[in-house]
Parts: C-alpha cells; structure tokens; sequence
C-alpha cells in the first residue's frame, strides 16, 4: 500500500503575476499602489489574475460600460483615471491640511507656555487668527479653523511636549559617564514647597547636557530625609545610575549641609553603600558671595540712604514732588529706587542711584524742611562713595556667577580674580590715599603656577606629560574658560591620559552654583501667580519644563504622527 504525498499549497507570491496593459481598455481596471483597482467603483482585487479581474468587470460594469468602443473606450478609461488620481490627490491635501493643522497647535502651545500665558488663552489666540485670516485670505479661513487650541488641548500638548523633551533626557542619561546634581526648594502662592532638581552629565564625547531633571511638589515636611527621598525618586525615574553620581550642589540650608543629618551626608551616605567614589559636595558660589556682601554693613552709610529714600517715597504727594523736581532741573534719573534685601543686585544699584542724585536729594530735602546735615559732611561722602565702588564690584561679580552651563573653573577664576583686585586695591589706597576702586581687567590671567606635587598620585605622571607637551599646552591656552573650546580641546586629548580625561569628566559636570533653580523660581512664581493658583503640580512642571532654556527641544513631527487633527472652537 503506497502512501500518497500530501500536495503543497502553491502560493500565489511564488507565480509573480503582473499587471497587464490591456486589462485598463478590456476592464477598466489600473495598477494603484501595487494593487489592482477598478477605475469605475475603486475596488480592489487582492490577486493578479485576469479571472478575477474579469469577473469583477462582467458582474458590476458591463452593461453600462459594453457601449463604449475604440477611442471613445479609451478616452473614457483616461477621463477616469484622472478623476481617481485626483480623488488620491484631495486625500493627501487634506491629511496635510491636518497634519500642518496639529502641528501648529503644538508650536502655539509651546509658545504659550514660554511666554507663561494660561491656557485659555489658545482660545483667544484662535479667534485673532480667525479674524485676521477672514480679512488677510478668506479662502484659507476653514483650514485654520481647524487648529485646535481650546484650553484642554493646549494643556495635553504641553504635556506631551514635556513628555517628549523627558525621554530624549532619559535616552541622553544612558551614556553619561557623570553626573552632578542642583537642587532647591521654594514655596508657590498656595504655599506648596516646591523642590526644583536640575541635572548636568557629561559623555564619552566630553558633550555637556545640562537639563531640568523634575520639579516635585513635597506637601508634607521639607527635612533632609524627604527632600533625600525625592532626589533618589527622580533619579532612578531618569534611568541614572549612582555609580556615575559625582557632585552634589545645594544652598547653606541646615537640612541640606547638616554634617550627620543633612542631605549631602544622606548622599555620600547612599554612595558609600553603592561603593561609589565620595561625591564633591558644593555650597552655591552665588549664596557664598551674597552673604559675604552682608559683612560689608557701613550702618552709618545705609541707615541715611534708606532713611532718605523711604521718606521720598513712602507719601504719594511728596514722591511726585520728587519726581517733577527732578523733571524741573532736567535730572539724568527720574527717581531713585528702593532697598529690597532679598535682591542680590539690589544694595548696589540703590547706591549708585543714590549717589548720582546726592545733590538733587540734599536739594529737595532741605526745600521740605527735612535737611540731611551728613549729606554735606565730605567723610560720610568719602564713606558712601567707597560704598557705591565696592558694592558695583559685587554687583558685577554676581553677575558673572551666573548663567547657564557656566563651568565650575570658570566661577574660580572670577572670584580669585575679585580677591586679586581686594589686594591691588588696598596697595593702591596706602599709595595713593584715593578712596576710588582700581580697574585692573588683566587680572584675569593673574594665578600661581601648578605644583604637580600637589595633585593626586594617579594625576601626577599624566600632568607632567601634559605640562611637556608644548602643542597641547598651546590649545589649553585658547580655551580660557570657555565650555565648548574645552570640550574639543579633551576630545583631541590622547588616549595616554585616561585619569585626566576622567577627572576632567567629572569636574566639567559640576555646578558651581543653583543659579537655575532660582531662575526657575521665578519663572513658577510667574505662572502660578494668583490668578493661576489652581494650576496643577503636574502642569506646571510640564510647562516649567517646556519654557525654561533648553538645549534639547521637543521632537514636534514625531507628536504629530500619533496625534489627529481636532477641531475646536467656533469658526466665525
């Protein structure tokens, strides 16, 4: 008995049928995207086979279509295939339409949210368009009128915004080789204290990411133990690893610099059972630099200018006296300003101001009957002229403390060179007998030379190296601080110094200071206002994360392709 073989199934890809020409007269039928298609009711059929294709044809069309014969059968097909590529055109005009219309909803949401508008505002936004549309291109009103920007739909794509500019971060964090972490916290208008953690890595590259690691709302306590809890949260959230971790920089806060307690003890605590290298822990240069401009007191000087200024300003009637005073002898200023503490620029622009309309002052109030009889001493001028030169020399080293992506080098150089301009300064005043501050800008470049015997063991033969090494020497000189020449001159820098490349790694992500995180205050401080109390913690990290600088931005096509035109609004 003979076992008969069971017949294979014969598939239809392995005949490699074609299209034939003569199918579009015989049939009506074309070839559209690899697929057979009846030119008359644009239906499909799956296989290559005349049959099929026949069947289709005598069954639905040839009764009506029989008639046509010769050229007149020809021109019928060729009047029908236009009008199918232009029913294919219509469809991809309007999916374009819709796609452009998506994508201006999320570049005006984004724009909202850097501007700090609430998301009604859309709606608003919308209704301008419309109406300078209808005036401008009439033609073009019903395509715009499909922009969706109600206040649901603006708050989501802000969202996804955030969203979307979270996971290139996290994608980023896989290829750090360190990472450093600023952090602070604040309270909002309703009294939330927000916890704002800024993240800076740095790559085999040597490519510096500096970016909003998350803003956390803590309801409860704000001790060292909470706020610990929290960073590691964000952390692992961020798919960071603690073996990367090698900086740590907060304010002077007892919950952070406690020495058993506090945050950074918590940190290099949580290292030491990770069997991580200890973390570099930093005190903000900016928050050091304010409260040494404190010491500098000059009561004598402050009390009279405060003491003058509130009384200018504190009386409606007798500031606008002030003021028109002020026009009548056509004054360079048109006021002065007031002492606010908490301002870091604040006590050296009062003082400049002061002192440049310290004639105008004694003027108006010896004209009120309130004369100031110090303002004529010249040892209280001397004194508040010294006062005004130092406190600019603060003001103008705060301002180069701050920044974005300022490296930690650089904000050393700035105080040691204020430091040098200290010491030149009190040469210059036993010299000279001048209270008048010296401006020294080569001091910059002032700086002993490095002892290698100073560095770390591991460091020391690769120094030496690289101090006999005149051509990278050369290079090092042309970078002067700045992060991008600094990060090409390491990218250049032979394999033969990997502890200087590590350490350079992780020196360059440090922060010196948590300038962003107050920045960042003041922009939440400005969208959560009063009149926006209500915003969400979840919306305002996402907007706080969409607005603030950023060297990574949201991939807006890539959104688009999951999303589907929404219409909202009307369409007046």
């Amino acid at each position: 008995m003979s076992l008969s073989k069971r017949a294979v199934k014969r598939k239809v890809a392995d005949e490699h049928r074609q299209f034939q020409e003569k199918w579009e007269t015989e049939y009506f039928f074309v070839e559209h995207r690899g697929t057979p298609t009846c030119l008359i009711c644009t239906e499909k059929v799956a296989v290559y086979k005349e049959y099929n294709i026949r069947r289709h044809y005598s069954t639905r069309h040839a009764e009506e279509y029989i008639k046509y014969q010769g050229d007149e059968r020809k021109n019928r097909v060729a009047n029908l295939k236009k009008c199918l590529l232009r029913q294919q055109d219509l469809f991809k005009k309007a999916k374009k339409e819709n796609e452009a219309a998506v994508e201006a909803s999320y570049v005006v949401s984004e724009m909202i949210a850097k501007a700090g508008k609430p998301f009604k505002d859309g709606e608003f936004i919308k209704k301008c368009i419309l109406l300078a549309t209808s005036k401008v291109c009439p033609e073009k009103k019903g395509q715009f009128s499909n922009i969706s920007l109600s206040a649901n739909t603006v708050a989501e794509r802000i969202s996804d915004l955030s969203e979307n500019i979270y996971d290139q971060l996290r994608e980023k964090a896989k290829r750090f080789c360190a990472y450093s972490v600023a952090l602070d916290e604040s309270t909002d208008n309703t009294d939330t204290a927000q916890l704002a953690v800024y993240v800076r890595g740095v790559d085999d590259n040597f490519e510096v990411i500096e970016e909003l690691l998350a803003v956390i709302p803590m309801r409860g306590q704000t001790t060292a133990q909470e706020i610990f809890c929290q960073l590691c949260g964000a952390i692992e959230d961020a798919g960071l690893s603690w073996k990367s971790f090698a900086g740590i920089t907060t304010d002077g806060a007892p919950s952070m610099t406690g020495r058993k307690n506090g945050l950074v003890a918590l940190v290099q605590r949580k290292l030491e059972e990770e069997n991580v290298e200890e973390a570099i822990a930093m005190h903000c240069i900016i928050h050091q630099q304010a409260l040494c401009g404190k010491c500098l007191r000059f009561d004598n000087v402050m009390s009279v200018v405060v003491k003058c200024i509130n009384t200018i300003r504190s009386r409606g009637l007798k500031h606008r006296q002030f003021r028109a005073f002020l026009d009548e002898i056509e004054s360079e200023y048109e006021d002065v300003l007031y002492f606010t503490k908490v301002r870091w620029l604040s006590r050296g622009n009062v003082l400049k101001r002061f002192f440049e309309l310290r004639a105008e002052v004694k003027a108006f109030m010896e004209k009120d009957g309130m004369a100031v009889p110090v303002l004529s001493d010249p040892k209280w001028l001397m004194d508040l002229a010294f006062l005004v030169d130092i406190t600019q020399e603060l003001n103008v080293l705060n301002k180069k403390l701050q920044g974005q992506g300022q490296l930690v080098s650089a904000a050393y150089d700035n105080v040691r060179a204020f430091s040098t301009k200290l010491v030149l300064w009190k040469a210059h005043l036993s010299q000279t007998n001048l209270c008048h501050f010296p401006a020294c800008k080569a001091l910059m470049d002032v700086g002993t030379p490095f002892i290698v015997q100073d560095a770390a063991p591991v460091l020391q033969m690769e120094l030496i190296d690289l101090q006999c090494n005149s051509e990278l020497k050369a290079k090092f000189r042309e970078v002067n601080g700045n992060a991008d020449k600094l990060g090409n001159f390491l990218r250049e820098l032979p394999p033969t110094f990997p502890e200087l490349s590590r350490m350079f790694k992780r020196t360059m992500c440090l922060f010196g200071s948590t300038y962003l995180c107050e920045k960042l205050f003041s922009t939440m401080n400005f969208n959560k206002s009063k009149y926006r109390s209500r915003l969400t913690d979840e919306h305002l990290q996402a907007t706080l994360r969409v607005s603030t600088v950023s060297s990574l931005k949201p991939n807006v096509s890539q959104l688009c392709e999951r999303k589907r035109c929404q219409i909202s609004g009307s369409k007046e």
